[in-house]
């Protein structure tokens, strides 16, 4: 049995390799994912560590010389008119005079805060009055012989036991993210072609003609489409670890490093998703009657996988998820990239779910080809 498979296997290979289109379609995410995740998180961690300068309206700033002073400080400053955000910062009338008599002096910020591309600029504006208010209450107890310390009931330290390599969190679970989906995107056209396709071009009923089994016709095809599936795994992993050396991580002070034995490691823990990707894809491109509806399909089912995925790079219900396949798979990337220990248990336990899947979805693939009306489209 084992010796008809590995010919069908050999086959189908040779079949894919045909199809340049097809192959590199797949391969391009592979490639291109994290050439692009790189770019992005470049103009990200420029933003997040040296923010653009914004400019509002402030209105009666005279009144508050050393308060402009200070937002500019942060570079917030009034702006020309048709260069500003659509934030106003109202410096009340008395502001002087209250500031002089130790009294609270009112500002009022003007800004619509359903508007997302603002919200994140009137936060910034909101954090650097808390702080300003903070340093002149400070300086007012001072005055009047009193420690400011006095106001802080409880004195918090925080000693961070985080390394540099486990502090890119969300940046860590993104990175995953695309290693995951490329299992599923590298072979995806493939599995659509050697299945709906071959059926359209009817060639799948001459293969049935010969004295082969369903289940040796669906493991060769399941074993060439998960071996497309690990090269477009081991190609964004070698991308990856290429694209993110060039980001400047420590500019938010942490660092991702793909050695190695990172690669080796998702290797290994990919193999299993790999054959349950190809086997699901297979499934599914077999239940549909055409080539066109077998995109529809597969392009549907593909949102449950990366849900999962991205429920674990979001950390969204993480205790629980964490011992579903793929879910699992991510975290125990994310968990092993930061330096932490290996959960081995979740690891064990989701591949042979994984695999498991596995095995049903092939043995479903097997009794389908069985059926007249799955063969001929019916």
């Amino acid at each position: 049995m084992m010796k008809l498979v590995q010919v069908l296997y050999k086959k189908e290979m040779l079949d894919a390799s045909r199809d340049k289109r097809s192959v590199m379609a797949g391969l391009y995410y592979a490639i291109g994912a994290p050439i692009v995740m790189c770019l992005l998180f470049t103009i990200l961690l420029k933003q997040l560590s040296s923010p653009e300068a914004l400019e509002i309206t402030i209105e009666n700033s005279d009144a508050a010389p050393s308060l402009v002073s200070y937002l500019e400080a942060y570079d917030i400053s009034h702006g020309q008119e048709g260069n500003t955000k659509a934030i106003t910062l109202i410096i009340d009338e008395d502001y002087e005079l209250d500031m002089s008599e130790g009294r609270s002096a009112r500002v009022t910020i003007v800004a619509d805060k359903s508007d997302n591309k603002l919200i994140k600029s009137v936060r910034r504006l909101e954090a650097a009055l808390a702080r300003y208010n903070s340093e002149v209450a400070g300086l007012r107890l001072i005055s009047r012989g009193i420690d400011p310390s006095i106001m802080r009931a409880i004195n918090v330290q925080t000693h961070d036991q985080a390394t540099p390599d486990s502090k890119g969190g969300m940046f860590l679970g993104i990175a995953t993210l695309s290693i995951i989906i490329a299992l599923f995107y590298s072979a995806m056209n493939l599995a659509i072609d050697t299945s709906a396709g071959e059926r359209e071009r009817n060639s799948l009923a001459l293969l049935l003609s010969h004295p082969l089994s369903s289940t040796q016709i669906v493991l060769a095809k399941v074993a060439a489409i998960a071996s497309y599936s690990m090269i477009g795994l081991v190609l964004v992993l070698i991308v990856s670890k290429f694209a993110y050396g060039m980001v400047p991580w420590e500019q938010l002070g942490f660092s991702i490093n793909l050695d190695v034995m990172f690669i080796l490691f998702c290797t290994i823990i990919g193999l299993p998703i790999a054959l349950m990707s190809a086997s699901l894809l297979v499934f599914v491109s077999f239940m549909a009657k055409s080539f066109k509806e077998a995109q529809s399909y597969v392009a549907f089912v593909l949102f449950v996988p990366i849900g999962l995925s991205m429920m674990t790079t979001y950390d969204i219900a993480t205790d629980y998820v964490q011992w579903i396949p793929i879910a699992a798979q991510q975290y125990a990337m994310i968990e092993v990239i930061k330096g932490n220990e290996l959960p081995l248990m979740q690891v064990i336990l989701s591949s042979f779910g994984t695999l498991a899947l596995f095995a049903i979805f092939t043995m479903l693939s097997s009794k389908m080809l069985k059926s007249e009306k799955v063969v001929f489209g019916l």
